[in-house]
């Protein structure tokens, strides 16, 4: 992490949570009285999106967890970046490996739903990240800067001040395994430098590439200190006390 990169952590809430728990944690997240000094995103599911935007306490922000690739029209179930907008809703997560593999979202449709957002005013959480097999078999650049290939080819230079990149390897989310310090931050120097050979320098040095992956309030502040992790992206924590801790990881 470096001075020119806000440390940014999100919370991704998945389908968990009534109305009422998931209350609680804002309530929880709202009583830490964060100075700002972390950009917060919290992801609600989206039936609890606007009642939660209500309750949150600024400078913390809501994210959906994912939008479509089109204005309007008659896409049962899908939520329009343009509407998300609307009801300002400023962030969105995509292409979050569950959606890829769950959902069949491919590269390319993930590449079209960021364009989309990005077009309709919306700041995006990008998800990359490779299986434990691609791991294993030496694929984890390969897989990742494929990924991001595909969102560079929609998107301008400019308009990557509107991403922040979420580097998730499958393998961990969920699992209780944990990338090493220095396993994520090889892969997010790769990054880095894909970014900068790729976009440009300017790009590489200010757009924040964060971690998830079974990321708790033990093994938060050690993997914060890596040079090249600008915060994280907490699954199941962040429904826990212990997010406010990975919060304020980058002061512990």
């Amino acid at each position: 992490m470096v001075a020119n990169r806000k440390f940014f952590v999100g919370g991704n809430f998945k389908m968990n949570g009534s109305l009422k728990e998931v209350e609680t944690i804002v309530s929880r997240i709202n009583e830490a009285n964060f100075d700002g000094s972390t950009e917060l995103v919290v992801a609600p599911p989206a039936l609890y999106l606007l009642k939660i935007q209500e309750e949150l306490k600024p400078p913390a922000q809501v994210s959906a967890q994912n939008s479509y690739t089109e204005k309007s029209g008659a896409f049962t179930g899908e939520i329009s970046p343009n509407q998300l907008k609307d009801a300002n809703v400023p962030w969105v997560i995509l292409g979050h490996s569950e959606r890829r593999s769950l959902f069949g979202d491919t590269d390319k449709l993930v590449a079209d739903k960021t364009k989309a957002a990005i077009e309709a005013g919306l700041s995006v959480i990008a998800c990359i990240g490779e299986s434990l097999e691609e791991r294993e078999s030496g694929k984890t650049q390969s897989v990742v800067e494929r990924q991001l290939e595909a969102i560079a080819k929609e998107i301008s230079e400019s308009e990557w001040k509107n991403i922040v990149i979420a580097y998730e390897p499958v393998w961990a989310i969920g699992t209780g395994k944990v990338a090493t310090k220095e396993q994520a931050q090889e892969t997010h120097e790769q990054i880095r430098q894909w970014l900068a050979k790729r976009i440009s320098q300017s790009v590489a040095d200010n757009t924040r590439i964060i971690y998830g992956g079974s990321v708790n309030g033990k093994n938060c502040t050690d993997l914060s200190n890596a040079p090249d992790i600008d915060g994280f992206l907490v699954g199941g924590a962040s429904l826990k006390p212990e997010f406010i801790d990975i919060v304020n990881s980058q002061k512990a």
